[in-house]
């Protein structure tokens, strides 16, 4: 029998392992995942429902935005679109980095829970695109059939609750980093109205702390994270 078949994985890939593997047996990260797929799902589905709905002749109002009315039209939609992802990456990336595996069905309910009110929210408000707003960029255009359904802002208020949800403050600082060229951008390419940006952020601060409150079951116990003797994460637990 050849040496290497004999080979024991490395201390480091078997505390992964042991880390890992109760993440995986759990319920609620599935639960999690499945909000993120509903939320997800949910908001596609509120969109095209605003397109029919202009489709029959009637029509979403567009608001006047002390902020929007007096800036210029910079079409920057490629930056908030990427500004957007980069904090997707870097979550995932904490969360390995960090050894967070505990908190990781407890981040994807919440920003499942999220996008769940987004789309519900997207058909009980249903304004139309800022005037001027001339979409995304071709390259991120495939990610929804219609651009329709502004209230609240999905990009800044994403942005925010990653940064909400991450505990180390260099991804803290990266994130936030982030949201203001997302904030900027968005007033730039007039691809929010000033209400949108707000609500968002208001929305993910709401979510969170109702996750605080209410889902810390979503935070599991069984995993071997430094992260669970911090004062910052018993302070969380209550």
């Amino acid at each position: 029998m050849n040496s290497h078949s004999k080979r024991k994985p490395g201390p480091l890939i078997s505390e992964f392992i042991l880390d890992i593997i109760p993440v995986l047996k759990s319920k609620y990260l599935y639960i999690g995942f499945l909000a993120v797929i509903a939320g997800s799902g949910l908001n596609f589905a509120s969109q095209a429902y605003l397109y029919h709905y202009i489709s029959e002749g009637k029509t979403l109002p567009m608001l006047s935005d002390l902020i929007l009315d007096n800036l210029p039209f910079i079409d920057v939609s490629l930056i908030y679109d990427i500004a957007a992802l980069i904090p997707i990456v870097l979550i995932i990336i904490y969360v390995f980095h960090k050894k967070d595996y505990n908190r990781f069905p407890l981040i994807l309910l919440m920003v499942g829970l999220f996008y769940i009110v987004r789309g519900i929210f997207i058909v009980l408000t249903p304004f139309g695109n800022p005037p001027m707003f001339n979409g995304s960029y071709p390259l991120f255009q495939g990610f929804a059939n219609y651009e329709l359904g502004v209230y609240p802002s999905g990009h800044a208020g994403n942005v925010f609750l990653l940064y909400l949800l991450v505990k180390d403050k260099v991804y803290k600082w990266l994130i936030l980093t982030c949201l203001i060229i997302v904030i900027i951008t968005l007033f730039l390419a007039h691809g929010h109205y000033s209400i949108d940006i707000l609500s968002g952020i208001f929305f993910a601060y709401a979510i969170k702390s109702y996750g605080d409150k209410h889902l810390s079951m979503f935070i599991l116990k069984t995993n071997r994270n430094p992260w669970l003797k911090s004062s910052t994460y018993a302070s969380e637990r209550g």
